[in-house]
């Protein structure tokens, strides 16, 4: 029997490695299932209840791991798949030249119920409706469990010494609707006061978002409220937030004070690029990805002119493509704190 167990391990873990090297599909689609369920879980357990959320790992933490320093998660984008960003963020990683195993990816991979469905997972599984998990909202089932207390449950459990005693700091990040989570979180994210208790430094990657939350109705289109009267409604503004975010009194500075990396493509500048926002809230915005992103900089740099923990760094040439975003230069030192990039200094 044991010998059985051994082989089907080996050829799980196979079957699992061709999947990873597939190409990613040229047109993602949230409406599509995934090709790949990761196959870590994490339960998240909270007072509306408990569920499992799974996960890629780049190293087993049901035991002591020292000598990780750092601990990198990364939230994939529209169309779910974990594993291309898995193998994207790996990619970069050997690229930095990281000597020896000092971080530990994390990928979590926020499921929707055509998922669930095709690869019959059991019910304690959490699913969330099309894109609602990018910004935060209530799973549809087996709880309302937001996203965010999924990152604030993955916080935790990093932040735990006896499971990560030499861990010195963690970056958040995303690409596309993983960086408009990213970037949201790290607004009203609850995370954990144990990180801070340790010293521990967090670092928030944002590469090329659809949208941004902003802070006040200001914006650099037009908008009329009367005809788009959620351009400053959450996901794009303050009120009406989601459950999990509470009280937003303070959040501002709070946010102003982090550091936070917001990395653009010069070439993610098409405005009718397949998964772009177009709504009304988002277009009021920008016409595009890059001119969002550094119109939204811009903004707050406006209104918090001493600000000195947040970067715009432009990468030369790149479209939408979260492996060559993470890849480039600046992508690397914000992840693993590699050096070539003179706005992120050694």
């Amino acid at each position: 029997m044991l010998a059985l167990a051994l082989l089907c391990r080996v050829l799980a873990t196979a079957c699992l490695l061709v999947l990873l090297m597939r190409p990613a599909a040229a047109d993602p689609s949230w409406d599509r299932q995934v090709r790949v369920v990761a196959p870590d879980r994490m339960t998240v357990t909270t007072p509306a209840g408990s569920g499992d959320i799974p996960m890629f790992l780049s190293a087993d933490w049901t035991h002591k791991l020292p000598g990780i320093r750092r601990a990198v998660i990364v939230v994939p984008g529209i169309n779910r798949d974990a594993a291309v960003t898995m193998r994207g963020v790996e990619a970069a990683r050997h690229a930095a030249g990281e000597q020896g195993r000092i971080t530990l990816v994390i990928v979590p991979q926020f499921l929707a119920p055509v998922d669930v469905q095709a690869f019959r997972l059991p019910p304690a599984m959490l699913r969330w409706g099309t894109d609602s998990w990018s910004s935060g909202e209530p799973a549809l089932a087996p709880a309302p469990i937001s996203s965010f207390d999924v990152l604030d449950a993955i916080l935790r459990r990093v932040a735990d010494p006896a499971l990560l005693p030499d861990l010195r700091q963690v970056v958040i990040a995303g690409h596309s609707a993983g960086a408009q989570t990213v970037q949201r979180y790290a607004v009203v994210g609850h995370g954990d006061p144990r990180l801070k208790a340790r010293n521990i430094h967090t670092r928030y990657l944002v590469a090329d978002p659809s949208s941004y939350l902003y802070f006040s109705n200001d914006r650099p289109q037009p908008v009329n409220a009367a005809s788009c009267p959620a351009f400053n409604r959450w996901k794009f503004g303050l009120a009406d937030v989601p459950p999990y975010v509470g009280a937003t009194a303070g959040l501002e500075q709070r946010y102003a004070s982090g550091d936070v990396v917001y990395l653009l493509g010069t070439a993610d500048n098409d405005p009718n690029q397949a998964v772009l926002d177009k709504s009304c809230s988002a277009e009021a915005q920008g016409p595009n990805r890059l001119a969002r992103g550094q119109a939204f900089f811009a903004y707050l740099q406006a209104r918090h002119p001493q600000m000195t923990t947040q970067r715009l760094i432009l990468v030369p040439g790149v479209a939408h493509n979260s492996a060559r975003m993470f890849g480039s230069v600046c992508g690397m030192a914000a992840l693993f704190d590699s050096s070539g990039c003179p706005a992120l200094p050694q």
